[in-house]
């Protein structure tokens, strides 16, 4: 039985010479077999050396057991090195011609490094395999949580490795954007865009996407430019000229030659699309610009143009408006009605701008008979009917045409309507309620008398009592007079004045 003292002895003139041969092996491997050690090696070469001589002379440490954890741990990465370099690149690159993807090596990576975790938490702390696998409830489900997305891309990245949808190097259309497949490692893809922009999609959102590749079943395949040209120019002409510009741009596969087609007639100019083929996608802008380069020269040559856009622009610029114009057709309508002949100019444009201007279809009624009302309409444009309802049968009296006026006596007096008027045709009117000749009477009073007579005049005329030279003249007056008296009662109780 050896001392204390004699096992120190031992480890210590062992412990160096095991390091050093360790060193010298790992040396040899990274130069003359091409293994990639770092200085981790350099650590797990110190922590063997220490731990084997310990182990042998049963030294009992009571860090033993880390150091033998150290061992596992790192042992386990000097074994990734040593996979990765006979395994991936010895057998399956140099032998069998064989690229493996980088994400199949970093899921290898992460296997053995559970597994070194594994052995550490069973052979060190002495913890059982079902004490390793049922962990208390809540912090399984958070690691559950925290690591489905991992777990996710994992599988999805499987799921792509199998069915090889595309591989390193694979040009593809992802999100309406043209990129390039530069790797495919453990959490997702990543694409290189013709811009140098880097994009890495993660295998989950991958495999749920349509993948349009375009390398496959060859690298050769058809892309599209569309051009607007001249109504005035044939299609036959512009074909011509638009097949030689493509056939002859620098970049573009010989075979298949190009295609032109007439695709859509537009606004301003015939639309034409170039179906021309690429043998690289890395191409694609070189030899769009190549090709619309040429095709601006063969256009230039043969005359035929391409159109600039069109655009509409609508120009308002002040003026008089529609319903200005109305009232001024309706004011010079106005003054042609012997009511209204007693209104200057100034009270004319101030009763008008408050009529108000509207619209009638065919068919439409503009009043029916024996409806209230407190209001005159003008007629600006159109043709009505009037008829009136007599024993349940309806009589046509009269045809109204543009400037005739009608419903005086219901805007004055607020009598019910007598007539119906009917629009023949699209009617335009100014209507002119109550309200608004309100307004005026207030502030012309000496209105009144002269409505008032006015409307005297015209019923003596309705009832022929002008003509009725057999009475008196002083009987005639003194009938005037009394509807004159009793016309402007009405107006001023109707008018509130």
């Amino acid at each position: 039985m050896l001392s204390d003292a004699t096992k120190d002895l031992l480890l210590l003139l062992s412990v160096p010479g095991l390091y050093c041969l360790l060193v010298l092996g790992g040396r040899r491997l990274k130069r003359q077999q091409g293994v990639r050690l770092g200085w981790l090696y350099h650590l797990f070469a110190l922590s063997l050396a220490v731990y084997v001589p310990a182990l042998i002379l049963g030294l009992q440490w009571p860090f033993l057991n880390h150091l033998q954890a150290a061992v596992l741990v790192l042992g386990a990465m000097f074994l990734i090195a040593l996979v990765d370099r006979y395994v991936w690149e010895v057998y399956f690159r140099d032998r069998h011609r064989v690229d493996v993807p980088k994400f199949l090596t970093e899921v290898a990576r992460l296997g053995i490094l559970v597994v070194a975790a594994f052995l550490v938490l069973m052979v060190c702390y002495d913890k059982t395999i079902k004490e390793l696998l049922i962990a208390p409830g809540i912090l399984a489900v958070v690691i559950g949580l925290a690591m489905q997305d991992l777990i996710g891309n994992i599988i999805a990245g499987m799921a792509i490795q199998v069915g090889k949808p595309f591989v390193q190097g694979d040009w593809l259309l992802v999100n309406e954007r043209y990129a390039q497949v530069i790797e495919i490692n453990w959490r997702g893809t990543r694409l290189v865009t013709n811009d140098d922009i880097s994009i890495e999609i993660p295998h989950r959102e991958m495999a749920g996407k349509t993948i349009i590749n375009l390398n496959r079943p060859t690298k050769l395949h058809a892309m599209r430019l569309s051009i607007g040209l001249d109504y005035t120019a044939p299609p036959t002409r512009v074909k011509e000229v638009l097949l030689h510009a493509s056939a002859n741009a620098k970049g573009i596969a010989p075979e298949p030659k190009p295609k032109v087609y007439l695709k859509n007639f537009g606004e301003s100019s015939i639309e034409y699309e170039i179906k021309f083929w690429l043998p690289d996608q890395a191409l694609y802008y070189e030899v769009c610009d190549a090709i619309r380069t040429n095709i601006w020269y063969g256009l230039h040559r043969h005359g035929i143009k391409i159109p600039f856009p069109i655009r509409t622009v609508q120009i308002e610029r002040p003026g008089r408006s529609k319903e200005q114009e109305v009232q001024t057709a309706a004011r010079h309508i106005l003054r042609q009605q012997p009511l209204f002949k007693a209104l200057t100019d100034v009270q004319l444009d101030a009763l008008l701008p408050r009529g108000q201007v509207a619209h009638f279809g065919v068919g439409e009624k503009l009043i029916e008979q024996g409806d209230e009302g407190d209001s005159m309409f003008i007629l600006v444009n159109g043709e009505a009917s009037v008829t009136v309802r007599r024993n349940g049968h309806q009589t046509h009296v009269a045809s109204l045409k543009s400037g005739d006026c009608f419903g005086e006596m219901s805007l004055l007096t607020g009598e019910r309507r007598s007539a119906t008027v009917q629009a023949n045709r699209d009617c335009e009117v100014v209507e002119i309620r109550k309200s608004v000749l309100a307004a005026s009477l207030k502030e012309h009073p000496e209105l009144l008398a002269t409505l008032s007579e006015l409307l005297a005049h015209r019923q003596m005329a309705t009832e022929d009592l002008v003509a009725a030279h057999s009475q008196p003249g002083a009987a005639l007056a003194a009938k005037e007079t009394e509807y004159q008296t009793n016309f402007l009662r009405k107006l001023k109780t109707f008018f509130e004045m």
